[in-house]
């Protein structure tokens, strides 16, 4: 089940032994054990971990970009730029996790006497992880919880064990106690249990929809707290510019991040119609350009993709692409002459495919950047400050970034709602997710 598929040649590398389920039952032991440890390790302390673990992050850079290339076809510079933001998540909870978990006096009005909430740790945790990130997922999971005093056990996607097993080894070389950060090859049916199992606190899932809707159910017959970061078809609304060439640039960088891999990757371009077809025109040039000729993450991924976009293609759309599809790799494309009422429209493609709609004014935009079951980031693109502010504050999505791409931070908050998920990651909402958030008043 676990194993090393290069993409570039469909070749299997390397495989894992799927884990017994004593392995499981004493990855879970392990974790609950430690739980100790988080309770009575100081903030300090924990935090000098995270920044040893930033720390490892460089100096196993080239190791850790390697096998993500290998596991899921990032182009490596893409895979080298990863690193380095895990490099920035646990410097950046290393530096912030004493201000984040101090205690918060609160005004007390009710009668005599004090009041403080004191932030703590739940316990062990579950983390399932998806392919398309193997290193930058598991930091912005693990490094707020580990500040906390929290546990891990990590559950990767079944195409990164590689990643996952170094991983493992660098939590344990930054000092982190054993049974702090657990890797388990388990299957679905073991993390079913898993989640059921009373030494588990919390889950937090990346991934699909199905995968998400999934654990929920369980969780919830089992009353644990979940985090979910599902799938997007962010929107990309262009409104006005003085500069198309800078805006079409924003547009590629924002299609094309990891071969399009990515949940909040601009999948749907809506423009004003009075620069749609200059836009489409200088994109579909551009796009097709700058591909990286990386392969998707699996030639079943290129098969779905290949699947949409000739539905897309039969429901009238139009195809603007160049060259073969050919295993995992897949040409860049744009479709155009959509509209909402196309099936398409309201799927999530994952791959170097961009939907560029056409919207009449401002009003129509916004109801073509909404019709959509997800809500996770958005881009808006305008000259006129008031209409950003108006326009941002109406779309419908967790995230929003005006005039630009690229543009996340650790300290910026992850999420999204609707079919997206619920729940954030990084900065200092991240942190709060999986904590007892215990009030202390003292009355007299």
């Amino acid at each position: 089940m676990y194993a090393v598929t290069d993409p570039a040649t469909n070749t299997v590398v390397a495989t894992y032994p799927t884990a017994s389920d004593a392995e499981v039952d004493a990855a879970l032991t392990a974790a609950h054990s430690a739980t100790a440890w988080g309770r009575s390790s100081s903030v300090a302390e924990r935090s000098a971990a995270l920044r040893r673990l930033g720390d490892l992050h460089a100096e196993h850079r080239a190791e850790l970009a390697a096998g993500i290339v290998q596991e899921m076809g990032k182009p490596l510079p893409e895979a080298e730029g990863e690193v380095d933001f895990c490099v920035d998540i646990y410097h950046y909870y290393a530096d912030h996790a004493e201000a984040f978990l101090a205690d918060e006096p609160l005004a007390v009005t009710s009668g005599p006497g004090s009041a403080f909430v004191r932030r703590g740790p739940l316990g062990a945790l579950l983390g399932i992880m998806p392919w398309n990130f193997p290193a930058y997922q598991v930091a912005r999971f693990a490094a707020p919880n580990l500040a906390v005093g929290n546990t891990i056990v990590l559950k990767h996607a079944p195409q990164c064990p590689m990643t996952a097993a170094l991983l493992e080894r660098l939590f344990a070389a930054a000092g982190f106690p054993p049974g702090a950060y657990v890797n388990i090859y388990a299957t679905n049916e073991q993390i079913a249990d898993v989640i059921a199992d009373p030494r588990i606190q919390g889950v937090s899932l990346t991934g699909s929809e199905r995968a998400g809707a999934a654990v929920a159910e369980i969780a919830g017959r089992n009353l644990k707290k979940v985090v979910l970061e599902l799938g997007g078809s962010d929107p990309f609304i262009v409104l006005s510019t003085d500069d198309l060439d800078a805006v079409v640039e924003a547009a590629v960088a924002a299609r094309l991040d990891n071969t399009g891999q990515a949940c909040n990757a601009a999948k749907r371009f809506v423009v004003a119609a009075e620069l749609h077809d200059a836009f489409v025109e200088r994109f579909t040039a551009r796009l097709l350009a700058a591909q990286s000729g990386a392969p998707l993450s699996s030639v079943a991924a290129a098969q779905v993709l290949g699947r949409q976009v000739d539905a897309a293609v039969a429901e009238g759309a139009t195809l603007h692409s160049e060259g073969e599809r050919d295993g995992a790799y897949f040409p860049a494309g744009v479709l155009t002459g959509l509209t909402t009422a196309h099936v398409t429209a309201r799927q999530e493609l994952f791959g170097p495919v961009a939907m560029v709609f056409r919207a009449v004014d401002e009003e129509d935009a916004v109801r073509i950047a909404n019709d959509t079951p997800y809500g996770l980031g958005s881009y808006l693109f305008t000259t006129d400050p008031a209409q950003a502010e108006r326009v941002a504050d109406r779309i419908e999505a967790g995230m929003v970034f005006i005039n630009g791409v690229g543009a996340e931070g650790a300290e910026l908050p992850f999420g999204g709602i609707k079919r997206s998920g619920f729940g954030r990651e990084l900065g200092r909402l991240g942190i709060d997710e999986f904590v007892n958030k215990k009030l202390i008043r003292t009355v007299a």
